[in-house]
């Protein structure tokens, strides 16, 4: 267990610190689920791998015929069903080891909170949990990378006692706090709107062609 006073870290770092490709796909999550750095990812994916190392430990314990492995499979199953990292039946050990890191990330409250609607971006849905104005179940909570439960994914909710939980607050209205542009948009093929920002320019008016001369 080791002593509460020194914390472990509960992430790993990856073992190669200069791969191009591991890079852009880092980047490209925390664009995505609204990371604050990539330490929340590297989290996510110890997460993903425990419940993947705990799933071929059984998996070489049950070929054994070991009845408590039985036992533990059954367990560790319908932990992550109620996670909702699986679904609750007809589920097996090759499923939990063909999860990737997005199940553990939209499994998080910030990302939650974005998809029941209750911020305009998952960074907005960061500050307002962070700030205190997200609860679950009725209790505040301002963690927004912990994992949310089948149960508990229901009672997201404003919090009463903040102000954003009144429909006529600002930041509620709709369409105040626009998200961001999707990447590969017809904006970002076509380029930016500029219809209104400046009048056209005419275009130039043909020359007259030139008369001939008299003898």
């Amino acid at each position: 267990m080791g002593d509460p006073k020194f914390s472990r870290a509960k992430f790993e770092r990856p073992s190669h610190p200069w791969e191009a490709e591991r890079i852009k796909a880092e980047n490209e999550l925390l664009k995505k689920y609204g990371l604050k750095n990539k330490k929340e990812l590297w989290r996510s994916q110890y997460i993903l791998r425990r419940f993947r190392q705990r799933a071929r430990e059984l998996q070489a314990r049950v070929r054994t015929g070991d009845k408590q492995a039985e036992k533990e499979r059954e367990q560790l199953l319908r932990r992550l069903g109620r996670l909702g990292l699986l679904p609750l039946e007809g589920t097996t050990l090759d499923d939990v080891l063909a999860l990737d890191v997005e199940a553990v990330l939209s499994r998080r409250l910030q990302t939650l909170t974005f998809l029941k609607g209750l911020a305009f971006t998952p960074r907005q849905a960061r500050q307002f949990i962070v700030h205190g104005h997200v609860s679950v179940g009725g209790r505040r909570v301002t963690i927004p990378g912990i994992l949310v439960s089948r149960t508990q994914e229901n009672v997201i909710a404003y919090d009463e006692r903040s102000g954003i939980s009144n429909d006529l607050h600002p930041v509620r209205q709709q369409g105040q706090i626009p998200g961001p542009p999707a990447p590969g948009g017809a904006e970002d093929e076509e380029g930016p709107d500029l219809a209104g920002d400046e009048p056209a320019i005419p275009p130039p008016e043909p020359e007259p062609a030139p008369t001939p001369k008299e003898e």
